[in-house]
Order: structure tokens, then sequence, then C-alpha cells
């Protein structure tokens, strides 16, 4: 790897591109479920997770059921994440306020914000049972006041996923995982209702869908494998950022996990320390493959090289860890989400802190930030025009068309003028 001002200690050594037969496989899977609906479904359930439920609905019986049936301190912990992902949200939304505004005499514009009618929040099952999954895609939903949301999560996901759906607020539940329940959600069903956008991250074939039924339903963003980056100084610990590298290698064999830093003794420190702690990690199964093939850590000469690096990578997750982490953090402007400080661990936000930790990766933080309340809105516009509007626009628009060629248009701007002179 080259980059100006940078040297690697380690470099990354694997690609984590989208396989073609993925994408053939998707197709197959979208065809199969917009031709034969439920049917389709059970078929593919049982193919991919072996397992093909009787009803794909959760009544809400069974899910009140699985709530009762909540360890009570995972219950409370729920309950503690979904009241801080719901304040955050409630913050947000009071920033997006319908606006009217007269631009010149006699014209006006503003816009509405309006919840999307019904969303479709995939979540994952994964490996371990995500509880922070449902809480969320599905509580900015409910707090920007979108009217139905239906949640699809693997027929073999954790019983506490489906507690986690109900008190976050799902209004409909699905035992349906994978691309199927992605087709499921954009086509409709008899069982399941036809969502007017999806949310939620998941494996390639999740996402490969997502993809592929985007335009006549909306997404949030294409996701990939989780990533972490650290920018660090001669103060960092080594120790810690071992850990949180770790923290987010053990998601998945592909996760991206990255140290940029100006001091070359942490770097190697670093190094030393990720090792020393695989040594005992019980997912080391997991974090090794992805630290040995993903993982980079590298030496930059200047502040300059480690933020022009740190810009170009646009990681999901980016922890600063300088003197002055909020005077450099401001110095920042691609990433997904950013924390500031020793003392803001990227787990805190995958869990419960408030934030959203559905997030941009493959370096879509250069033009897009994560999920948030305002995925779940339109910002649709609107104006009326007074006479004295009309008599500004209309000559303007007139000569433009006619300019264009375009007589219809001229026309129409001209029509209004008229009848007003006319008067």
């Amino acid at each position: 790897m080259t980059f100006p001002g940078l040297t690697w200690l380690k470099a990354p050594r694997a690609d984590t591109a989208q396989t073609a037969s993925v994408a053939d496989t998707v197709s197959a899977v979208l065809a199969a479920v917009r031709e034969r609906g439920d049917d389709a479904v059970r078929e593919l359930s049982q193919r991919f997770d072996g397992v093909a439920p009787a009803a794909l609905e959760v009544t809400r019986e069974e899910r009140e059921a699985a709530v009762a049936r909540l360890d009570p301190q995972t219950r409370r912990d729920t309950e503690f994440a979904i009241g801080n992902v719901r304040a955050f949200a409630e913050a947000q939304l009071a920033c997006l306020r319908p606006l009217d505004a007269e631009i010149i005499p006699g014209v006006h514009m503003g816009h509405r914000v309006i919840p999307i009618a019904r969303v479709g929040a995939y979540v994952p099952g994964g490996r371990f049972p995500l509880l922070s999954a449902p809480v969320m895609t599905i509580v900015p939903a409910v707090v920007a006041g979108v009217r139905e949301v239906v949640a699809c999560l693997p027929p073999k996901a954790h019983e506490a996923m489906v507690a986690g759906c109900h008190l976050a607020g799902a209004t409909r539940v699905f035992r349906i995982g994978g691309a199927q329940a992605i087709a499921a959600m954009a086509y409709g069903t008899r069982s399941v209702p036809r969502v007017d956008k999806i949310v939620g991250p998941g494996n390639a074939f999740v996402n490969e869908a997502k993809r592929q039924v985007f335009g006549p339903v909306g997404i949030d963003q294409l996701a990939g494998p989780s990533e972490i980056y650290v920018l660090a100084d001669a103060t960092g610990d080594a120790e810690t950022i071992a850990t949180d590298l770790l923290a987010q290698a053990e998601h998945d064999t592909r996760t991206r996990v990255g140290l940029i830093t100006t001091h070359r003794p942490l770097a190697e420190a670093v190094i030393a320390e990720v090792e020393r702690q695989l040594a005992t990690l019980s997912t080391a199964s997991v974090a090794r493959p992805a630290w040995e093939a993903q993982g980079e850590v590298a030496v930059a000469e200047a502040e300059e090289a480690m933020i022009a690096y740190s810009d170009h990578v646009a990681a999901e997750h980016l922890q600063v860890h300088t003197a002055d982490p909020h005077a450099f953090g401001a110095r920042l402007s691609s990433y997904g989400s950013l924390f500031i400080g020793e003392l803001a661990s990227v787990v805190y936000s995958d869990k419960c802190s408030g934030t959203n930790h559905t997030l941009p990766t493959m370096a879509a933080g250069r033009y897009t930030g994560g999920l948030w309340v305002g995925s779940y809105v339109k910002v649709a516009t609107h104006q009326w025009l007074t006479p004295e509007g009309v008599r500004a626009v209309a000559p303007p628009a007139a000569r433009q068309s006619a300019s264009e060629g375009l007589e219809g248009h001229r026309r129409a701007a001209q029509l209004r003028l008229d009848r007003l002179q006319a008067r």
C-alpha cells in the first residue's frame, strides 16, 4: 500500500469485494419471491436457514411472551438503550422543521417533513444475538412518525431479538431472514406487506438484495463489513486501542480494523498488544482472521497525512485518541460516526449510548451519514404565488421556455400573466 506521508507496519492483504455468485443467487431469490410469494419464502427459508416456519408472522401474543421471558436485567438494559436512542432521535427530529419563506415578494416556498408511511427493518441474526439491532432500526422510525414498521429477522434468531423488536415498537414482526426477507418486504406477499423503504444491515446476500430492489423501494445504504480506525498520537494507550480494534474484529472475519498514528512506538506496541489479547479472546476464531487479513497499522509523518488518509478511508467508526481530541476531530470530514477521546468507545454506541450504529462503510462516509431519524421522513417542497409573484417570475420563465423551444412551457408561463394583465 502507498499513500503520501504514511508507512505501513502492517498492511491489509485481503480483498473484501463482492463475488458474482452472490449477485446471481440473490437474483434468483428475488425472482422466486416476486413470482410465488409466501411459498417461495418458506422454501428459501428451509434451504438457507434450515427451517420453514408454518406461520411467518410472529403474533402479538408470541411477542409479549418473548418479552415476559426476557432476563430482567437484559430487559432493563434493552429499555435503557431504547430510551437513549429515542432521546437522541427526538433531539435530531427537533432540527427538522417545516419551512415557509417568501423568497421574493409574492413567491412563497416551503417544505413539509412527512414520515414515510411503511418501513421495513431488517434485523440480522448473525453469529450472536445482537440485541441492539432492532433498537437502532425501529426506534428512530417510531420517533419519526412512521405509521407501520415491519421487522424481519431470521427464523432461528434468538427469542430476545423478537422481544427487542416488540419493545422497540415494531408494528409487525416476521420470521424471515436473508435475501428472501428483503424480497418479501420489497414486493409484498400474501403475509408480508410491501414497504416503502428498507433499512438495516445484513450479510452479503442481504446487502446485494437491497441493491437489486432499490428503485421501486428505497434503502438506507449498502453496508459492507464493519470498520474501525483509530487515529492516535503519542498519548494513545496501546491496551485501549487494541481492545477496541478486537471488539470490532470479532463481528466478522471480513471486518476492517486499523490504527494510524504519528508515534511509531505506539504502532509497534499496539501490534504486540493485539497478539497478546488474541491469545485469551474467546472470539479469536473470528477476530484473528479479521486482524490478519484486514488489519492495518501505519505511521504518519505528520498529522496532516493522518487526516488525509482518514478522510480517504472514511471509516464507519473513527476513534480519535490525541492530546486534544476535540480540536483534532474538528479537522476530520469523512467518517460514519466519530468517537472523540479515549473514553468514547465504539462499543458504547454499538449497544446503548444513543447514536445509531447503522453506519456507512466502504468509504461511503465521504458522501453520506448513517441511519438517523431523518432517514424515515421525506422533506417535500411546495410553493404558492400571489399576483405580484406571477408578475416577477412569469416573464423570465416564458423567455427561457421560448429559447429552449418548449412552446407548451411558454404558454403555461404566459397564460397567468396575460390573465392578470387583462383584469
